[in-house]
């Protein structure tokens, strides 16, 4: 399992699930666009304390960032 891959493809999930843009998405997290963009590309790696903000931002729980779906 490769991680970042199942993180950033879940941010996406639930980031589209929302119906929002990364943009938007971004400002809920409170956190910038390109730093989004760049989880969703597999291009970053992200510390706990925005792992947890991006987990509220949807509110659900941290541990599904990381639950890779079939």
């Amino acid at each position: 399992m490769d991680i970042v891959k199942v993180f950033g493809t879940n941010v996406r999930k639930y980031r589209t699930e929302l119906a929002v843009s990364q943009e938007k998405f971004a400002e809920m997290c409170g956190l910038h666009r390109t730093y989004i963009s760049d989880i969703e590309r597999f291009q970053r790696s992200i510390s706990l304390d925005n792992i947890q903000k991006i987990a509220d931002a949807p509110g659900i729980e941290t541990y599904k960032l990381f639950v890779e779906h079939h």
